[in-house]
């Protein structure tokens, strides 16, 4: 069976965030979802549980990092076309996202990005070749 992956991102406001990232396209698991927490679907066996931050906070002895003034983590996602790449950013900068990065074309790798509204950095892309 195929291990699963819940990404744990802090998050301000619930509904602001569940409204941002249905502007994407992206579902939830009503099974995993109440006032503090909801799963956003990515895959079947990928998850980003978002968390308002004090209970992220219970989860950990560190302090929640600020996004917007330090980048604790990038999630990266492939997606299956240029094309999906541009219109998942134009989506999210539409539905209030900031762009941190231009778009680049390395060759094998089309990447764009932006910072969802807890400033999480989201890399967008799609891998037309292996590098090599």
């Amino acid at each position: 069976m195929p291990r699963q992956l819940f990404v744990n991102l802090p998050v301000k406001d619930l509904d602001r965030t569940v409204a941002f990232f249905t502007a994407l396209g992206f579902t939830f698991n009503p099974q995993f979802t109440d006032d503090n927490a909801t799963c956003m679907v990515v895959s079947e066996h990928i998850q980003v549980m978002l968390l308002v931050e004090p209970f992220f906070a219970g989860f950990t002895n560190k302090p929640v990092a600020d996004a917007f003034a330090a980048t604790e983590v990038l999630v990266a996602l492939a997606l299956d076309s240029r094309d999906d790449v541009d219109g998942m950013v134009a989506k999210a900068l539409a539905a209030g996202a900031r762009a941190p990065m231009p778009a680049r074309d390395l060759g094998f790798m089309y990447q764009h990005g932006f910072e969802d509204l807890d400033g999480h950095q989201w890399e967008v892309f799609h891998m037309s070749a292996m590098p090599g």
